[in-house]
């Protein structure tokens, strides 16, 4: 009897294991609630540790709508006692691999950007497997063409705004920005212009993911990049999937790019890619401002370093930021 049941326990371990292996083989969903559990966790972190870093001037407006769908909203935030003129505005595009993250993952780095004179935008957007490339860029950019049409509302110069993004937010925004400036780019993605290409100063991007051919088999971070791409694209082709070039960003670039801030920690994965994009945009004669750090800079500083403002890098990163930003804000508005 007892070696019947112990029979039954190994052929229901051997069932266990191979519906597990096979629900994350089929499936790019149970590989997705964990990441979306580690990003959250990480996020409440991140913002945890960034209280003590934001002014006390900053006032805000919650869940503002863009759009009809549930996750098409966005924060805003600005100096409480801002001028009365209108302000330049940055609208940053939140990370978490394409199929976590929300919009207040951000939020005390955007009232930190806020209380150096500028409106602040995190952009709510929906994510996979549940919805799927390119849905996420066209909500920015129907996000980014409601806060162009509504500038006095928000106190915001339409003439004067910026778009940000970290992570996949940052692929997401460099893919927005490609498309403003790039009307067959913008056909083959499906957007509608949101603004004209005079109202976007420029862009800054942190840790991002721009060509998703770049994706190898080796390396810590491999199994999670073609765990996202997969869920964002629908699709484990990344060799000659017709979605993958039109995703990788860097092949779409024209000279009426904007000028770009790019950064990335020296130990993450993802370095490569910011030094490709960056590379990229140059080679369009368009002035990029790169914060990279050598190989060998200790302590070594992982994904998202730039929200660790309690570290040197991440406090420079903050400085380089804001010096980027203000250099093109104050320059005169072209006609």
């Amino acid at each position: 009897m007892r070696l019947r049941w112990v029979g039954y326990i190994l052929v229901g371990l051997v069932t266990a294991v191979a519906a597990s292996y096979a629900a994350f083989s089929f499936s790019p969903w149970p590989s997705v609630l964990l990441i979306r559990y580690a990003f959250h966790r990480d996020a409440v972190e991140k913002n945890r540790a960034l209280e003590k870093h934001v002014p006390a001037n900053v006032g805000e407006l919650r869940d503002e709508r863009y759009g009809d769908n549930r996750e098409e909203r966005f924060d805003v935030f600005f100096p409480a006692q801002a001028p009365s003129r209108a302000l330049p505005a940055i609208v940053w595009v939140h990370g978490g691999g394409f199929v976590a993250g929300d919009k207040t993952d951000v939020s005390n780095y955007m009232k930190i950007l806020a209380g150096r004179g500028y409106v602040t935008v995190s952009v709510g957007y929906s994510v996979a497997p549940g919805a799927r490339y390119p849905t996420p860029v066209l909500q920015a950019g129907k996000a980014l063409a409601f806060l162009s049409r509504n500038a006095g509302r928000y106190r915001i110069d339409p003439n004067r705004l910026f778009l940000a993004g970290d992570s996949a937010g940052s692929q997401i925004a460099a893919q927005l920005a490609a498309t403003v400036g790039n009307p067959a780019y913008a056909a083959i993605v499906g957007v509608n212009p949101a603004i004209e290409r005079t109202q976007l100063r420029g862009i800054a991007l942190f840790c991002g993911v721009y060509d998703a051919a770049m994706v190898t088999p080796e390396g810590p971070f491999a199994d999670f990049i073609r765990t996202v791409i997969w869920s964002y694209l629908g699709t484990k082709r990344l060799g000659d999937d017709p979605r993958v070039a039109e995703f990788s960003v860097n092949r779409h670039l024209t000279p009426q790019f904007p000028p770009a801030f790019v950064s990335v920690g020296n130990a993450d994965p993802l370095a490569p890619q910011s030094a490709l994009m960056a590379e990229a945009i140059r080679a369009q004669g368009v002035d990029v401002d790169t914060l990279f750090f050598p190989n060998d800079y200790s302590p070594a500083l992982p994904h998202e370093y730039q929200f660790d403002l309690d570290s040197s890098a991440g406090e420079k990163a903050l400085e380089r930021l804001t010096a980027f930003l203000d250099r093109l804000a104050s320059q005169p508005t072209l006609p």
